[in-house]
């Protein structure tokens, strides 16, 4: 079994992983917040979030939400909830999902079991340090419209097509939300006081409605 290792982000790549051992893992951390595990047809990562990572997926999470409520959309937080499917050796815990157009169901539902229920419609990743396991065909293969990703510098919008995700300019969810708009709000949480930054989102989001 190989291993690659990232200490900066505490990230771990492991290769011929069966599918077993995947659900052991995710059973012993059940509780556990320390770790996500993306899977993909035996390839295992194990990633331990640092506050790099952490800071701007909290703060990106914050925007939706804010810019969601600003405009009336409804949405359903679910975190870094576990979804996997065992028939395609697929699965992931991304670091913030959205459910909009399902929102109440997911709202409703204690569980998600993809092979009855919808993916969320959006997933945050955030992507700063390298090695790392392309989650994009994981994403793909749930058949998440959306992925907002997060490289350190930059906020890109992806928009699922024909089974693969294409850049867009502006987000799916939100029409009148640009990336580089979500990118200059991210950029100004990093120097404004936290109450300030929300009254300036919320202030964006009314000049959009």
């Amino acid at each position: 079994m190989a291993a690659v290792i990232s200490p900066q982000e505490q990230k771990i790549i492991m290769q011929g992983v069966s599918w077993a051992t995947y659900e052991q893992l995710l059973a012993d951390f059940v509780d556990s917040h320390a770790a996500h595990f993306a899977f993909d047809n035996g390839t295992l990562e194990i990633m331990s979030p640092s506050p790099k990572h952490e800071k701007p997926n909290r703060t990106i999470a914050m925007l939706i939400e804010l810019v969601a409520g600003e405009m009336e959309v409804d949405v359903e937080n679910l975190g870094s909830t576990t979804f996997k499917r065992e028939d395609i050796a697929k699965g992931f815990e991304p670091d913030s999902c959205f459910y909009v157009a399902h929102a109440e169901l997911a709202r409703r539902k204690d569980e998600i079991d993809l092979m009855v229920d919808p993916p969320p419609d959006l997933v945050i990743e955030i992507d700063i340090t390298h090695p790392s396991l392309d989650k994009f065909p994981i994403f793909a293969a749930f058949g998440v419209p959306e992925v907002w990703r997060y490289d350190g510098m930059r906020v890109r919008f992806y928009t699922l097509i024909d089974g693969q995700y294409a850049e867009q300019t502006t987000s799916l969810i939100f029409p009148s939300l640009i990336a580089s708009a979500a990118t200059e709000l991210l950029e100004a949480s990093k120097s404004m006081k936290r109450n300030l930054w929300l009254d300036r989102v919320r202030e964006w989001a009314r000049t959009q409605r």
